[in-house]
């Protein structure tokens, strides 16, 4: 029975080595792709330069936010617990004594911007991805191992099946693959 084929999701290239990677990526970008993903067993330097990176960095803002939320969180709490809904005078200081919440405050600046950047960071990456359309080809296995992929997704404005074929067959790689999103 055969399987049944849905929306075709790109090409994949599949090279033998990373300078070989490298090269197909660079002759990629100066051929107008824009749309490509390189899969390798381990970082090469200069590989993002060519491939679709992400520059900006959401990150700091994201731990920035989480900073501000839990500081103001812990001051907020305890300003309530304190001064409003249980305000004990202690030695004639005033109930709302904001030098005694420093601490706490502190505390929950760094644990709202741990939490708010560990979680921004999982989302940005679209993680946890369990299904990923590059998994159902049998030789993708070897890109933890010793192989090397390079994706030109079907959504590149130049991208047209026939001509990206041959230009992905006229880097000479291992094989040229068709990657379906079901």
């Amino acid at each position: 029975m055969e399987e049944q084929r849905t929306k075709l999701y790109g090409l994949i290239a599949e090279f033998e080595n990373a300078e070989t990677l490298l090269d197909a990526s660079r002759r990629a970008q100066e051929a107008g792709f824009v749309e490509i993903q390189a899969y390798t067993p381990f970082p090469i330097d200069g590989l993002s330069e060519f491939v679709n990176v992400r520059r900006k960095n959401w990150v700091p803002v994201i731990v920035l936010i989480g900073g501000i939320f839990g500081g103001l969180t812990g001051f907020l709490m305890q300003w309530y617990a304190a001064g409003v809904s249980y305000p004990i005078n202690v030695g004639g200081r005033p109930l709302f004594s904001w030098p005694s919440f420093i601490p706490i405050t502190f505390e929950l600046t760094v644990l709202g911007g741990a939490l708010f950047g560990a979680f921004g960071m999982l989302i940005l990456n679209g993680l946890p991805r369990l299904f990923h359309p590059v998994f159902t080809m049998p030789q993708f296995r070897s890109a933890t191992n010793d192989r090397f992929f390079l994706c030109v997704q079907s959504t590149d404005e130049k991208f047209d099946p026939l001509e990206t074929r041959k230009f992905l067959e006229d880097l000479e790689p291992v094989e040229v693959a068709a990657v379906f999103e079901s």
